[in-house]
């Protein structure tokens, strides 16, 4: 399984490298703050949770996650969640089929970008800045609440056939930035047969199947318009896919823009 993975994610990555888009002609110097938006719109936040079936403190953030993804319990914030399965569990007894080291790269790179002390799990993370123990419900419910605060520009994400069609305009002033695309699957069950978690019953939400880096944007360009051809693998369930973007600034990881397709 963890063979077939890799080169999965490999495929997929380069089927969305067969994009076309207006970046260049979006260059434009960076637009004021977004206009607020209408009462009751909530304000996208990503949150990220490295998580791993080898940990055996991560089956209570799983459920954290697909908690906050299913109920979008903070007012005024509409929680984009991905789940990232790290790879550095593995040779404990059990191998997370939905892990892979790209993921362990990511969270590595926020261990450089928040200064933290070491690399750990279940770690949830709210728009690229603020960090804790991934089960916190409490703490959870506190950054995203503030997080919600700032006004971010409209992120439109829609499927159409083998294509995800992406628009971001308005985006304020920020820093060079990298635009990613996600596939995420919900509803998966594993049976765990060894390991921390060993003879559990494991469920999970927003497992991140692939991410790829499918444009930049320099400091003086406001928005992207772009077309990026997709193909699921077999392995996935096509009713429980959404495909996440999000804008992310290269140095201090500040997400600066996300949206969301519906699930199917």
């Amino acid at each position: 399984m963890r063979t077939i993975f890799i080169l999965t994610f490999v495929f997929f990555c380069l089927a969305f490298a067969g994009c076309s888009g207006e970046n260049d002609a979006n260059k434009a110097t960076a637009s004021p703050a977004p206009q607020a938006k209408p009462p009751g719109v909530r304000e996208p936040i990503l949150v990220e949770l490295f998580t791993s079936e080898g940990c055996g403190n991560c089956p209570p953030a799983d459920a954290q996650l697909a908690f906050l993804d299913t109920t979008q319990p903070v007012q005024g914030a509409e929680i984009i969640t991905l789940g990232f399965h790290v790879d550095y569990f593995n040779d404990r007894g059990w191998k997370d089929e939905f892990s892979s080291p790209a993921f362990t790269d990511r969270q590595n790179k926020y261990v450089k970008r928040l200064k933290l002390d070491s690399i750990y799990t279940p770690q949830m993370i709210v728009d690229g800045q603020k960090q804790f123990v991934g089960s916190d419900g409490s703490q959870a419910a506190s950054v995203i609440a503030k997080a919600a605060v700032p006004v971010k520009p409209n992120v439109d994400v829609e499927l159409n056939e083998k294509r995800v069609e992406i628009n971001v305009q308005n985006i304020s002033k920020h820093e060079a930035a990298t635009v990613y695309l996600a596939a995420t699957e919900n509803n998966i069950v594993s049976n765990v047969k060894a390991g921390n978690n060993g003879g559990k019953t494991l469920k999970h939400s927003s497992v991140v199947r692939a991410l790829a880096e499918i444009a930049t944007l320099t400091s003086d360009q406001s928005g992207i318009k772009m077309s990026v051809n997709i193909k699921p693998s077999p392995q996935w369930k096509t009713e429980n896919l959404r495909y996440v973007v999000f804008v992310q600034e290269n140095e201090s990881g500040r997400v600066i823009a996300a949206g969301r397709t519906k699930v199917n």
